[in-house]
């Protein structure tokens, strides 16, 4: 039933807030009306369908459409200024690659900001309504919670400090009522576990949540049960294992239901999002930057001998080899004078760098400090084995001597770019704090990080920092 309402919900959502984009287009052609006298309707007509699309699309992926009743309004005015700033470059981008029809800039920048100004103001007052007439007893569910453990009691106090969840606590239900207190945090004991079924029938309930320990599963199967067959819907808290890192999560693999612990990121659509920008950006670069690539391998063609392109294994997404292609920077035999040069490694840990590596060629030393080397892995990029942005795809053998903690930045996509790339690069010695640098981007990542990351990656190449 909840899933129903969330649904249901979400689709209200984004049809008001297609209504409100298209709202505030015509509010602009109006106002630009106004001041300009004319202002033919035409020229512009193909923006509505554009900027509906992406509004609604981009506010799916930074959760504008999942329940905000947690969420403070300072941060749901931020979260929509995000969105509308991204949005504001990608319809840039739109219409310089598609050379699509020109449009008044100042037009464009008015329906933007009429656009945030009017989605802030709707967020914004949807969470005072509904959150006013919660706390007046509008709209609440009546809950029994079974459990008065610690987890339980952090529960209780949740629901007690959020009245506006609109939740209401019936009672509680120990395993065994003889020895349970009368009374826990200002809420009755009202039963144990074989009482479920009457309390059921005396009270209207419309959820059973189960803060039990492991060792109730077995005991509390017969009262699920019970609250399947009379339809009251029935959840179990899934923190069973004190993991530190780690969230559990109800998931299904051939209809069966599996309780499933992971780490990685679970923003699905924003990754397949991540997806489409990667294979749209590394498509068009591609295309673009064909010539570019051609006067760089006839520039190595004719300053060193060798093949243009090297070609090395790396790991990729939780472990997979892959072949990662770069320029040619290095002399043909580079692999082989490796270990005569091994007590120079100025990294700490499993990574070899130096900073005036004799195995570089003139050219390649050029090509390392613009950072132009790195183009072919757009390549990469387009098959999807890595992503524009993402932690930097190590060798193997540098990945066989990982400690375990190092092994989970393997749990996303590499990439081109990283925050170890715009924090000093090759000026960070320190492996463990490279590694820590990469985690914190998994355990923090977003669409708008990625975008903030890749904007940081242009001065940090147009002014060399941190190159070698």
């Amino acid at each position: 039933m909840l899933k129903q309402h969330a649904t249901l919900y979400q689709r209200l959502l984004i049809a008001m807030d297609g209504l409100i984009v298209s709202g505030c287009f015509f509010a602009a052609y109006h106002l630009r009306l106004k001041v300009e006298g004319y202002y033919p309707l035409e020229g512009c007509l193909w923006m509505l369908p554009t900027l509906v699309v992406l509004w609604t699309v981009l506010m799916y992926f930074s959760e504008m459409y999942t329940s905000f009743r947690l969420k403070q309004a300072l941060q749901i005015v931020w979260t929509i200024l995000k969105v509308g700033f991204s949005s504001f470059l990608i319809f840039g981008s739109i219409t310089f690659l598609f050379n699509m029809p020109d449009v008044s800039r100042a037009f464009v920048l008015l329906v933007f900001v009429l656009i945030m100004t009017a989605l802030m103001f709707q967020r914004v007052a949807l969470v005072i309504v509904f959150r006013y007439f919660r706390k007046k007893g509008f709209n609440f569910r009546n809950v029994l919670i079974v459990g008065t453990g610690p987890r339980a009691q952090k529960f209780i106090s949740e629901v007690d400090h959020h009245r506006e969840l609109g939740l209401k606590i019936v009672g509680l239900v120990d395993d065994e009522h003889v020895n349970a207190p009368a009374e826990l945090m200002g809420h009755k004991v009202i039963g144990n576990l074989k009482d479920i079924p009457e309390i059921i029938r005396n009270n209207a309930l419309d959820y059973v949540v189960f803060i039990v320990p492991r060792t109730w599963l077995g005991k509390i199967e017969e009262a699920i049960l019970y609250c399947e067959t009379v339809g009251v819907t029935a959840s179990i808290a899934v923190d069973l294992f004190e993991l530190e890192f780690t969230t559990g999560k109800e998931s299904r693999l051939f209809n069966f239901p599996l309780l499933t612990f992971e780490r990685t990121t679970e923003k699905i659509g924003q990754l397949f999002f991540k997806r489409v920008i990667d294979i749209f950006f590394s498509g068009v670069a591609l295309v673009l930057l064909s010539p570019f690539f051609i006067v760089i391998a006839c520039l190595i063609s004719m300053t060193s001998r060798g093949p243009v392109f090297f070609r090395q294994k790396r790991c990729g997404l939780n472990g997979r080899e892959f072949v990662l292609y770069k320029f040619r920077t290095m002399v043909v035999d580079a692999e082989e004078k490796l270990e005569a040069l091994r007590h120079l490694n100025e990294m700490e840990g499993p990574v070899f760098k130096i900073e005036k590596d004799p195995r570089i060629t003139p050219l390649g030393r050029i090509l390392r400090k613009l950072s132009l080397d790195e183009l072919p892995q757009l390549w990469n990029v387009f098959r999807g084995e890595m992503s524009l942005v993402g932690p930097r795809p190590p060798i193997t053998q540098e990945v066989q001597k990982y400690d375990h903690w190092q092994r989970r930045r393997l749990s996303m996509r590499p990439g081109i770019t990283c925050i170890w790339q715009t924090s000093g690069r090759n000026g960070i010695t320190d492996f463990n704090k490279w590694m820590k640098m990469d985690l914190d981007y998994i355990d923090h990542w977003s669409l708008w990080l990625d975008l903030m990351l890749l904007m940081k990656t242009i001065p940090v190449v147009l002014f060399t920092r941190g190159a070698k």
